[in-house]
């Protein structure tokens, strides 16, 4: 009985090394999970809204951050599709590139069948709030706070020194620009990177042509002490490359993009003003104004926003981080509303004598209220949140 018990176990071993050196057989991919199916189909069909947007955020990582960058590598694909026709016309100075990428953003900005004509569409039609009303009376109340706000009726003749804001420009260009460096810092810093930025090249706050010639490098160098000076630098040059390659005709073009010195003669000079220009957008329709805006990578709602409300004199609701948080303290937006769809909503329902006091306004308190900045708590004495008790999301 042993020895049958040995011999057995013997048996066994010879099996298990005899199939031990057979190969084994690869197992084809298993099927994905509902939940993976579920989310790899969410990535397919999920488009973010930009100025991703539009805008320039801390975190530079691609996967995690909703940077410049990131809007210009998911709108290079984009463009390869044919969008939807729209029935507004379009600016003779886009080409069919600019019109591609502008389409994609307006779809977001008045709607998904991109067919409206000149207003905005809210992303959430059955949120009654604010009502203008209520815009009326936080208008109101804010001005009694820190101040009426009026908007200036007279644009600057040139930007004034140490002030960095898009209302101080004197030319569109300079207040799109401006604005870019303005993104997720503070003011201060926003104008000593504008700063640098003059002093780098010649002194002179709209050498359009020395900062293209320059390149990405330079300027980079040239604005790092205003933050994120990699991804505002390279939407830069992307939108002063872009000009040059809509107005400047073949044999200007080489002509000066050979030379990287500052424009000395006044010929150059306004060859030069021509080429990196964005003047005519003043005379177009507001919607044909923010349509073109928007066909510079890098350039969102948000920042075309605030180009059209301080310096081209438009009615149009910017959201930047303050009024954002403010919105949702007076109940204005839904809890998990985004930025870019606050921005959307409010430019839907502010009327239109409001936009330009109460935006201000907005920022102002955002900054000086010890309650409604940024981690502050409710005490009970601030005036705004007193009127709007019990509405906060």
């Amino acid at each position: 009985m042993a020895r049958q018990t040995s011999a057995t176990r013997a048996s066994q071993l010879v099996n298990l090394r005899r199939s031990s050196r057979k190969r084994p057989s690869q197992p084809g991919p298993s099927p994905p999970s509902p939940k993976r199916r579920y989310e790899e189909d969410e990535d397919r069909t999920r488009v973010k809204p930009e100025d991703g947007n539009e805008d320039v955020q801390p975190s530079m990582k691609a996967a995690k951050s909703r940077t410049i960058k990131q809007e210009q590598t998911k709108d290079e694909p984009s463009l390869q599709k044919n969008p939807p026709p729209t029935t507004q016309p379009v600016p003779s100075s886009l080409s069919s590139l600019d019109t591609s990428l502008a389409a994609r953003k307006l779809r977001l900005y008045y709607g998904t069948d991109g067919t409206h004509a000149t207003t905005p569409a809210s992303p959430f039609p059955d949120f009654a709030h604010p009502t203008a009303a209520e815009c009326r009376l936080a208008h109101s109340i804010l001005a009694s706070l820190h101040g009426p706000r009026e908007r200036p009726t007279n644009p600057p003749a040139s930007g004034p020194a140490g002030r960095a804001g898009c209302g101080d420009a004197a030319t569109v260009l300079d207040a799109l620009v401006r604005t870019i460096l303005s993104q997720n810092t503070t003011d201060a810093n926003s104008a000593r990177a504008k700063r640098a930025m003059d002093a780098a090249y010649g002194g002179r706050h709209d050498n359009w042509a020395a900062v293209a010639a320059g390149g990405t490098a330079r300027l980079e160098d040239a604005i790092r002490c205003g933050g994120l000076a990699a991804a505002k630098s390279r939407v830069i040059i992307s939108i002063l490359e872009r000009l040059r390659e809509r107005h400047a005709s073949s044999s200007s073009l080489s002509s000066l993009s050979s030379s990287p010195a500052v424009a000395k003669d006044d010929d150059e000079k306004n060859q030069n003003d021509s080429i990196y220009s964005l003047e005519h957008i003043r005379d177009l329709p507001t919607a044909d104004a923010m349509r073109e805006l928007l066909s510079f990578r890098g350039v969102g709602p948000k920042t075309a926003s605030c180009v059209l409300l301080f310096c081209l004199g438009r009615d149009s609701f910017a959201v930047d981080t303050h009024v954002h948080r403010i919105a949702g303290l007076l109940g204005w937006r839904p809890p998990r509303a985004t930025r870019d769809e606050t921005h959307l909503h409010l430019d839907a329902r502010v009327p239109d004598t409001d936009k330009y006091g109460l935006h201000v306004l907005m920022v102002t308190h955002g900054k000086r209220c010890a309650e409604c900045k940024a981690g502050g708590r409710a005490a009970g004495r601030c005036e705004l949140r007193k009127a709007f008790w019990g509405r906060e999301v």
